[in-house]
């Protein structure tokens, strides 16, 4: 799925853990990235999020995609930032499941929690 993904490719996201239900993905916030506060647009926090809830919730095989999202920003980001999304499953039940993805810095510092449903495809 990641070999396909042009848009997070375009934006640097690396895969850079994967496991049945999990994933890690890293990404450096660059002077494109930034808005009108000096500030990492949140737009980017919330696709780095979610490129890592994509990598956890199809490595069960089905093809899954987004049923919902949401995100709550704590801090912000800047440019040269390196950003870790790290995806947790919660709960899968029938087609659909529920995934935690906290953003932060490498030293463990959270820029943002995002909260994704899927939902299998027949």
């Amino acid at each position: 799925m990641m070999d396909a993904d042009t848009a997070s490719a375009a934006l640097g996201i690396e895969l850079m853990e994967l496991g049945e239900g999990r994933a890690v993905c890293r990404m450096t916030v660059t002077g494109q990235m930034i808005n009108g506060h000096d500030l990492c647009h949140g737009g980017y926090v919330f696709l780095l999020a979610d490129t890592a809830f994509a990598c956890a919730c199809n490595s069960h095989g089905p093809v899954t995609v987004a049923a919902g999202a949401e995100i709550t920003f704590v801090s912000p980001a800047r440019a040269g930032d390196e950003l870790v999304a790290t995806a947790a499953e919660r709960t899968r039940y029938g087609r659909s499941g529920l995934y935690d993805i906290t953003v932060s810095r490498p030293d463990g510092q959270v820029v943002a929690e995002f909260r994704g449903r899927s939902r299998e495809l027949t």
